[in-house]
C-alpha cells in the first residue's frame, strides 16, 4: 500500500467474542475520493466501517488483529487521543439522528465542547452550505432539527459532521431510509463533498455505488473478495462471486 491512501488496513480481522466477522482484510482508501463498500447483509462491511473511527470500541466483546492506519499511524497500536481522532473521521448513520435541539445547536454543539474559538454563526452557515441545506433552513435556525424532512435531517447530520472539520466522512447506508428525491439530493451532495473529503460509504444499492463512487470493495462472509475502480468492477469483475452478486444471483 502506498502513501496515496489516507486510511488503510493491513491483515485486519474483527471479532465479536468468538465470532470473527472480518477476515484478514487489506484495503486502502484514496484521499478525496468516494469508496463504496458493497456486499450482502452480514458480510462485515458495517463492522469494518465502524472500525475506522473506533466506534466498535463501545462494544465490550469487540476485538481486532492487524492494523488500521490513518495517515500512516496505527489507530489502535500508537499513542492516540481517541476523541481527537474521531474529530478527523466523522460518521453519518443509516437513520438520520439529529439532536432534538435547534438546527443551529446541532451544528455548534460538537465544536463548542471541543474548544472551537471561531465565529459560530459563520461555522453554522458554512457547514449548512457545504451540506446544501443553508437556503432551506437559514430563516429557521432556532427551530428543532426534528422538524425537518427525512432528507433534510440527513443533510443536517452531514453538516454536523462537517462542522468538526474532518478529513474522512464515513456513511453507513445514509439513504436507506429516504425517498428517491432525498436520495438523489444526498448522492449529489456526496459527489460535491468529494472535492474536500475522503468518503467511505456502505450501501446495498449497487446502482448508487456505480453512480457516486470512484472505487468499490465487494465483501462476502467477512472476506474482501474484490476491490478496484468502480467502472471496472461493475463492467468486468474478476471474481465469480462478484459477478454473481452484481448480476443479482444472490445477496
Amino acid at each position: 500500500m502506498s502513501s496515496e491512501y489516507v486510511l488503510e488496513t493491513k491483515d485486519l480481522s474483527l471479532s465479536y467474542g468468538d465470532n470473527q466477522v472480518v477476515n484478514n482484510v487489506s484495503v486502502g482508501f484514496k484521499e478525496k475520493a468516494v469508496t463504496a463498500l458493497i456486499g450482502p447483509s452480514g458480510c462485515g462491511k458495517s463492522t469494518l466501517l465502524r472500525t475506522f473511527n473506533r466506534m466498535n470500541d463501545f462494544i465490550d466483546v469487540f476485538s481486532h488483529s492487524g492494523e488500521v492506519l490513518f495517515r500512516g499511524k496505527d489507530i489502535y497500536n500508537s499513542p492516540l487521543d481517541v476523541t481527537d481522532f474521531r474529530r478527523n473521521v466523522g460518521m453519518v448513520f443509516q437513520k438520520p439522528n439529529p439532536f432534538s435541539s435547534s438546527i443551529k445547536k446541532n451544528i455548534t454543539w460538537g465544536p463548542k465542547i471541543n474548544g472551537y474559538q471561531g465565529d459560530f454563526d459563520e461555522l453554522v452557515e458554512t457547514s449548512l452550505k457545504k451540506a446544501s441545506l443553508w437556503n432551506e433552513v437559514k430563516d429557521k435556525l432556532n427551530s428543532s432539527g426534528l422538524d425537518l424532512s427525512g432528507g433534510q435531517q440527513q443533510r443536517l447530520c452531514i453538516a454536523r459532521a462537517i462542522a468538526m472539520d474532518p478529513s474522512v466522512i464515513l456513511m453507513d447506508e445514509p439513504c436507506s431510509a429516504l425517498d428517491p428525491q432525498s436520495t438523489a439530493a444526498i448522492e449529489k451532495l456526496i459527489t460535491e463533498l468529494q472535492e474536500n473529503y475522503t468518503i467511505i460509504i456502505v450501501t446495498h444499492n449497487m446502482q448508487q455505488a456505480a453512480r457516486i463512487s470512484e472505487d468499490t470493495a465487494f465483501m462476502y462472509e467477512g472476506d474482501l473478495v474484490e476491490v478496484g475502480e468502480t467502472s471496472q468492477l461493475f463492467s468486468s469483475p474478476e471474481h465469480k462471486l462478484t459477478q454473481d452478486y452484481i448480476g443479482g444471483r444472490f445477496g
